[in-house]
């Protein structure tokens, strides 16, 4: 991959996909269950952004690490996003029917078939760190540690239980900003932190900067979401859902309404681009993948 930071965000994402599906597809070539190969090749490689390996290889560029060690931990985030979304999918969560413009997985193969596909991804993404051959046992202990907290009971999971709670009083800003920095954020985050765990010559200021960067881009990114799923028409900007509303659900725009929301995104992609203009290093990609982030049509 070309590691020059005047690359287009469009093409250093694109090499980011490229590089890790072909790592995804690596991995499911030493296994023979073909059928749930299938599945997981349908939910992880069409229609994929790749804005999570983005960072990581982002990150590895601004800290002139080699992209050979990004690669298992590009591979096994994406590995575990990916599985978040064919469950986050199914009946039980979030009932979607669609995911990236085709069927989602329950609605393609059945739910006990998506269901094992997610099991399979999220075992893969830990197998994948364990036996990759570009991380020693230290950098591997790291990874997996950190990857498992992002994941679990204290980010991903907890972040998905309380969206799926049914809340009866009315959602403030607090409660909200809380899910999606476990829902979103500490996945996103960990793309940054894992490898700020391997430069161990980084000065302590510019490591807290990085850290401060990584706990605020999952939040931008979730906010562009929340904005982005609501119809642009909808009237939000003058008053907010009712408690009885079908859209008062868990979004920044039914929260606030749509115009406070876009300014809450300005807020948060500014605080972002603060901390890593404090970092003396090549962030320059990764404050391209910041706006386009925030400022992304899907």
């Amino acid at each position: 991959m070309a590691q020059k930071t005047e690359l287009s965000v469009e093409l250093f994402l694109k090499d980011c996909a490229q590089r890790t599906s072909r790592d995804i597809t690596h991995c499911l070539n030493r296994h023979h269950d073909k059928e749930l190969s299938k599945i997981i090749l349908y939910a992880s490689l069409d229609g994929a952004k790749r804005i999570r390996p983005g960072l990581v290889y982002a990150t590895a560029q601004a800290l002139d690490m080699n992209f050979e060690t990004a690669d298992p931990i590009a591979c096994a985030i994406e590995l575990i996003h990916c599985y978040s979304l064919v469950h986050d999918d199914l009946p039980s969560m979030d009932n979607d029917d669609f995911r990236r413009g085709q069927l989602a997985c329950h609605k393609a193969f059945g739910e006990a078939e998506a269901i094992l596909a997610g099991n399979a991804m999220q075992a893969l993404a830990f197998e994948h760190l364990a036996t990759t051959p570009h991380l020693d046992d230290k950098k591997k202990l790291i990874a997996i540690k950190q990857l498992s907290r992002a994941a679990g009971l204290e980010g991903m999971a907890s972040g998905q239980a309380m969206d799926i709670k049914e809340v009866q009083t009315a959602i403030n800003i607090q409660y909200l900003e809380q899910i999606h920095r476990l829902k979103t954020g500490s996945l996103m985050a960990t793309c940054i932190t894992i490898l700020l765990e391997y430069a161990t010559e980084l000065s302590p200021l510019m490591k807290q900067s990085l850290r401060a960067y990584a706990s605020d881009i999952g939040l931008c990114f979730q906010i562009r979401d929340d904005i982005l799923d609501i119809d642009e028409n909808a009237d939000l900007t003058t008053k907010l859902p009712s408690s009885n509303d079908e859209a008062n659900k868990l979004s920044y725009p039914a929260t606030i309404g749509l115009a406070q929301s876009k300014e809450k995104l300005k807020e948060v992609e500014a605080r972002c681009l603060h901390h890593l203009h404090k970092v003396a290093n090549k962030t320059t990609m990764l404050q391209a993948i910041t706006h386009y982030i925030a400022n992304r049509l899907s």
